[in-house]
């Protein structure tokens, strides 16, 4: 892979149509992207479109992010188990046992919900929300998407001692150690990199598409790592599969996946059409962001990438054509892959 990180790409051709979606006899949209399937040693197994301009990984990046949380011996210290961790690289949709686990953790380190810096959010699974309501009370931080992560940083900054306020910022350690791991497995200096606030209020770092499939493809063959590293990538993993329902939530297809796959495919969903995923038994790391930032289209991709690489299970088989029903209930068309990702 070329080490250009520069962020001023020239224009390329355009990026490939990846998904469409159909109604009746016609194509009525289209959903374009970039894609990546790379190795561990940084091979390019496939590509479409361009996966040297940077993007910003977003949720995506969660795992990674989960790193020091089992490297810095907290998760062992406070006694986490696999649906703390899982949580801890979750995008959750706010569920109650989602939001109780994570009050149910700040209390074991101590904090408690005012001490998320991550703001309140309705839960995005509308169930949730509508209980919430008919109770009477309002959202808070708990339910939260990002409610996992940033515990999770949160239990890094006690067990280490550090200041636990403004450890979303970047110059926080708590940031600067998780921007040090994604350094090592993107084999990048990243300082020039573009950067950006999330929708949870930590940094985003500019990343190539192409360098986030390497980096996840390391999580999946950690083999060159150091021997700590090695153990917390192994750890997440086993969570992640463990406890699909803490990664997203009811119905969700990041939790579906994992349902059917367990640890054979250990998948994550960013915002803005980004999807990644790390495939264990064939050593290799996909990163896939859809242009137009649509999650319905990263969705679809992502199913006809795993088929693509020989990771599948029938029980998933309605992810590679996602049918559309009217008003009605009748079915009118379908959100499927293109001919790019079929060939």
């Amino acid at each position: 892979m070329s080490h250009s990180h520069s962020h001023s790409h020239p224009v390329s051709p355009a990026d490939p149509v990846l998904v469409e979606v159909t109604r009746g006899d016609m194509v009525e949209s289209r959903h374009r992207g970039a894609a990546a399937i790379v190795d561990s040693d940084g091979r390019v197994i496939s590509a479409w479109g361009d996966i040297e301009a940077p993007v910003y990984s977003r949720s995506a990046l969660k795992p990674i992010q989960a790193i020091p949380l089992i490297e810095s011996g907290a998760a062992e210290h406070y006694g986490l188990g696999d649906a703390e961790i899982a949580l801890s690289c979750a995008s959750h949709g706010g569920e109650p046992r989602h939001a109780e686990t994570v009050a149910a953790w700040l209390k074991k380190i101590g904090l408690s919900v005012a001490d998320l810096e991550c703001g309140v959010q309705t839960p995005s699974y509308g169930l949730a929300a509508e209980a919430l309501l008919l109770r009477g009370e309002k959202p808070t931080a708990l339910n939260n998407n990002c409610s996992g992560k940033h515990t999770g940083f949160l239990t890094v900054a006690v067990h280490k001692g550090e200041k636990t306020r403004g450890y979303i910022k970047l110059e926080h350690p708590v940031q600067q150690r998780i921007l040090g791991v994604l350094e090592q497995l993107t084999d990048m200096d990243l300082g020039p990199a573009p950067k950006g606030i999330d929708g949870c209020g930590i940094p985003v770092i500019g990343v190539p598409l192409g360098r986030l499939a390497l980096a996840f493809a390391r999580m999946a063959r950690p083999a060159t790592l150091p021997k700590p590293r090695i153990a917390a990538i192994a750890r997440i993993r086993k969570a992640m599969a463990a406890e699909p329902f803490m990664v997203a939530g009811s119905g969700r297809f990041c939790t579906r996946v994992m349902q059917a796959l367990g640890e054979r495919a250990v998948v994550k969903t960013g915002a803005e059409g980004v999807y990644i995923a790390i495939l264990r038994d064939k050593g290799l790391g996909i990163a896939l962001k859809i242009d137009d930032g649509g999650t319905r289209a990263a969705e679809v991709a992502l199913a006809a990438l795993l088929q693509r690489c020989g990771v599948f299970d029938p029980a998933l088989e309605s992810a590679l054509a996602v049918l559309i029903f009217n008003r009605a209930g009748l079915q009118v068309g379908q959100v499927r892959a293109a001919a790019a990702l079929r060939q």
